[in-house]
């Protein structure tokens, strides 16, 4: 059965269709792994009251060979319905003047916040001292600045007509070189910029966390990322109530005593190395949050272990994804560590209520790290470490943590 939202809450059965697209490169890998994982995570939890029905949707190359089409309409009528859905990585050509799909489906879907949790795993290897510090979680607006693909080349007919606007109509005069410009739009907006803080703040509130930060650089884009940080405080006041104590903005007790705070982007992304434990969620814009949510993940262990989700809130609409590429280099090998995917699928149980089945997933992998058995990645990084490690494939780590969870 499909899943539904009424009134902004899911409605969840106990045979939800998730939708799933395999992705390009390791993609098949890793997503064939976080079914099976997520399969035996929600029998270990519930036995046969739940089960997910998966139902493959197509996107990247396959859907390329099969349909003609990267994104084929089917697909996201498919997602539409469903309303959620997990893929593997996509590929998209560099400047070729292609969308990333990843980008289509968010700006088809209206997904707008990219959610990312950021929190170490025990003996994963880390290039910081301290990286169990590391606990945040960053909601990064999806759907608006330079990610709304509103862009022209250099030397085309539009840049320049573009151009001529903004200096003949608009007496702009700092385009240092506007006979070669390529020019891009950065539209932020109050509704886009409120609706991503908003779920920040009910995240926050729900999950009993101590602070939301608005990381920007208001400082030298006034009324873009100037605004989202003037927006964000606004709402705060506005719809929660926040009010100046000792200095701090801080939404009361009755609400759950949040603090709303800021930060400008390159200092935010120095204190997350020097003091990352003053963080806690994150709200930010789209190109912002795409630096942030990589740097933060390198502190505890890379890309490779991050999970995501990209939601839209008020419909219920949720696509979560790995985080990393397609990764062609190695592709078919059997070596990808999947836990990028399968922390997302993990992250995707929590969004539709089952929690059990997430808290034992996420547990499980804390369990596979210790014991040193792990994917390539991860045992180089530990050799160098002086630590003991032995190598598995992604088949073989995949089947230890379903053990671990049978278990």
């Amino acid at each position: 059965m499909r899943i539904r939202s009424e009134n902004g809450k899911l409605i969840v059965p106990s045979d939800p269709e998730i939708v799933y697209i395999e992705g390009d490169g390791v993609g098949h890998e890793i997503t064939d792994k976080m079914r099976a994982v997520l399969d035996s995570a929600v029998m270990r939890s519930y036995g046969r009251s739940r089960h997910i029905e998966w139902v493959e949707a197509l996107a990247g190359g396959k859907a390329v060979e099969k349909t003609g089409s990267s994104l084929p309409e089917e697909t996201l009528s498919l997602i539409k319905e469903s309303l959620v859905a997990i893929k593997g990585p996509l590929m998209t050509p560099v400047g070729k003047g292609a969308m990333s799909l990843n980008v289509a489906l968010r700006q088809s879907l209206d997904l707008y916040a990219c959610v990312r949790p950021v929190k170490y795993f025990d003996g994963v290897p880390s290039p910081v001292r301290h990286p169990e510090l590391v606990d945040m979680v960053v909601f990064r607006e999806n759907t608006e600045d330079i990610y709304a693909g509103i862009e022209w080349p250099s030397g085309s007919d539009e840049a320049r007509r573009v151009i001529a606007f903004l200096t003949e109509g608009m007496n702009v005069s700092r385009i240092r070189f506007p006979e070669t410009s390529a020019i891009g739009i950065k539209p932020v907006s109050p509704d886009g910029s409120k609706r991503l803080i908003r779920s920040a703040i009910d995240y926050a509130l729900c999950n009993r966390r101590k602070s939301v930060t608005l990381v920007h650089k208001g400082n030298i884009m006034k009324f873009t990322e100037g605004g989202f940080r003037a927006w964000g405080y606004e709402m705060a006041r506005d719809e929660y109530g926040a009010e100046e104590r000792d200095g701090r903005i801080v939404i009361p007790a009755g609400w759950g005593g949040v603090e709303i705070k800021d930060c400008i982007c390159d200092a935010f992304l120095q204190n997350i190395l020097i003091k990352p434990e003053a963080y806690d969620v994150i709200a930010t814009l789209n190109l912002n949050g795409d630096y942030i949510s990589d740097a933060l993940a390198a502190e505890v262990g890379g890309i490779g272990i991050a999970p995501g989700g990209n939601i839209n809130y008020m419909t219920g609409h949720a696509v979560f994804e790995a985080t990393h590429g397609t990764a062609p280099d190695i592709a078919g090998k059997d070596i990808v560590n999947p836990l990028s995917m399968i922390l997302s699928g993990a992250l995707m149980l929590e969004y539709i209520g089952w929690d059990e089945a997430a808290a034992l997933i996420s547990g499980s992998v804390s369990k596979a790290i210790a014991t040193g058995r792990v994917t390539r990645d991860f045992a180089v990084l530990m050799r160098k470490e002086g630590r003991e490690a032995e190598e598995l494939s992604t088949s073989a780590f995949a089947q230890s943590l379903i053990s671990i969870i049978e278990s």
